[in-house]
């Protein structure tokens, strides 16, 4: 036996500060785990999509063209429908996205009888060209975005929305 004995006063100190240590450990695991998960998590986005045109279907005047990709919302997974207006442009694929720059309405092809072959969004009479952009004195400030495209085994993929490329400010 040892000559060096742990007094009572000792004995509980050395306790409630191991207890007190676990239990602080509890607390701080789930809130390191809260900080560090995004870190580590995989990126799903910039991800193509593959939608059921074939390239060889597109022509010069803008199709509307659907596509499905999955969103995760913390834990909660969804489809999610969206959509693109999709045209060729000598050999170049253009995909434009449908949300107006003005308040986040959806454009339409050759949607205004007033004036054909622009995009025309409903709401607040706001117009623009082929190529997206947008047509000065009426509501949007900017223009449309674009989506990126590629193609596989002659399938349009569509990808993330980019700034439009075709349109100089």
């Amino acid at each position: 036996m040892s000559n060096n004995r742990v007094s009572r006063r000792q004995f509980l100190n050395y306790t409630l500060t191991g207890v007190g240590g676990f239990m602080a450990a509890g607390m701080l695991m789930p809130m390191v785990r809260f900080a560090v998960d995004p870190v580590l998590a995989k990126k799903g986005g910039g991800e193509y999509v593959l939608t059921e045109k074939k390239v060889s279907d597109l022509t010069e005047k803008p199709e509307k063209v659907d596509f499905t990709y999955e969103q995760a919302d913390a834990w909660y997974k969804s489809d999610v429908t969206d959509n693109a207006w999709v045209y060729k442009d000598g050999d170049k694929i253009i995909a434009i996205s449908p949300v107006c720059k003005h308040l986040g309405c959806t454009v339409n092809w050759d949607g205004d009888p007033a004036h054909p072959n622009q995009f025309f969004c409903p709401c607040h009479a706001g117009r623009y060209e082929k190529n997206g952009k947008n047509i000065p004195k009426t509501p949007p400030l900017g223009p449309l975005d674009q989506f990126q495209v590629k193609e596989k085994d002659g399938f349009l993929m569509i990808g993330k929305v980019i700034p439009n490329t075709m349109v100089k400010q």
